[in-house]
């Protein structure tokens, strides 16, 4: 009887301690078996590697982008160069238009 006694004292001792432990920001001990240890090993080397690969895509994605951004420098330039052309074209075709025109009202008054 003097076991079932103290039983409930020991429990509550061990709640006190482990409340103890916690409260001093201390983890509870964790026990891994070698399995479990060698799968959680297999899971951190596969998060290394997928932030390997995902750093070395973004790396190229930079890259990548920063071609493109020079590479629409170039054409922006190349784009005003033809805008400025386009009105130069049209600014010349006015002209000969009115050429045309004047050509035209000289030939109709000349057939009167």
């Amino acid at each position: 009887m003097s076991q079932t006694f103290f039983e409930p004292e020991i429990a509550e001792e061990q709640k006190s301690k482990q409340r103890t432990i916690e409260s001093q920001g201390e983890p509870p001990a964790v026990t891994l078996s070698a399995d479990d240890f060698s799968a959680l090993e297999d899971r951190v080397v596969r998060a290394v590697e997928l932030v390997k690969r995902e750093r070395q895509a973004r790396a190229l994605a930079e890259e990548r982008a920063t071609k493109a951004e020079a590479q629409l420098a170039e054409e922006a330039s190349v784009v005003d160069q033809q805008k400025q052309e386009i009105r130069t074209l049209r600014a010349e075709r006015d002209q000969v238009r009115q050429r045309v025109e004047r050509l035209l009202a000289q030939l109709d008054a000349l057939e009167l």
